[in-house]
């Protein structure tokens, strides 16, 4: 079985999408087979890919309502080694759907159970929020990457996070593990952005990884051009970061699976 990581944080706007896809792109540069599973209604993973949202094609939602196989969904990507189960809006509805049904909070790990996975890495892009559809994600999760926009109120968030977290770990699935906290749209000219590093530094300890990504338009430009920033513009400052960032990753997951 593949890792499968969720990228998750119930504050929307943090960076989760932009560092999920591009996680995976350097990833898939590294050699790694990856899968990325985009579960947010609003589509954003699937059209930074160049997949329309609108388009017709099996998505995650008919998935963890167990329509259709995650196999079924799958949709390679231009990029070697990495492909997508793309959302579509109808995601929206999910939640209702899932609310009658037995191991609700474990429709997505029973999918990608029943389906062979030739991935090294599963990488879920979740909503911003703590709904079902999250729920489902951290339940069939191995790890947990947390990205945080360096601004006080996407701070104040972070404890509930955590806690949430842990109840899902207690209850559902004792494997999770945070992986790490990574911090997006880093601008160290700003005094409230080295004051968040410090206290995130200081709460989490080595959770938190030494990449941080700084705030660069190349990185708001790519997915308008259904690309990752990585093949967008390989050479600014939020690919680099990317690429260091996904090595901090992989280094941890060595640690994680030795443990």
């Amino acid at each position: 079985m593949p890792r499968i990581i969720a990228i998750a944080n119930r504050k929307g706007g943090v960076g989760k999408t932009t560092t999920t896809v591009n996680v995976a792109t350097a990833m898939a540069a590294a050699g790694k087979k990856v899968l990325v599973i985009d579960l947010d209604p609003q589509s954003n993973a699937s059209t930074s890919l160049g997949i329309d949202k609108h388009g017709s094609m099996i998505s995650s939602y008919e998935v963890i309502i167990g329509e259709r196989s995650l196999s079924e969904a799958v949709v390679w990507t231009e990029i070697p080694n990495f492909s997508v189960v793309p959302a579509s809006p109808d995601l929206a509805g999910a939640e209702v759907e899932l609310i009658d049904k037995e191991r609700r909070e474990f429709a997505l790990r029973d999918a990608l159970n029943k389906t062979i996975l030739g991935y090294d890495y599963v990488l879920i892009d979740c909503p911003p929020s703590l709904s079902l559809v999250t729920i489902n994600a951290l339940v069939a999760a191995d790890a947990v990457i947390v990205p945080l926009q360096c601004e006080y109120l996407a701070l104040e968030g972070m404890t509930d996070l955590i806690s949430n977290i842990n109840i899902i770990k207690k209850h559902f699935n004792p494997k999770l593990e945070l992986q790490g906290v990574v911090l997006t749209m880093y601008d160290g000219r700003n005094n409230l952005t080295q004051m968040v590093e410090e206290d995130v530094r200081k709460y989490f300890g080595d959770k938190v990884y030494k990449t941080v990504i700084p705030r660069n338009v190349r990185v708001s430009e790519a997915p308008s051009h259904g690309k990752p920033v990585l093949l967008y513009d390989f050479k600014c400052p939020g690919s680099q970061a990317y690429i260091n960032l996904a090595g901090e990753v992989l280094k941890r997951e060595k640690e994680l699976i030795a443990c």
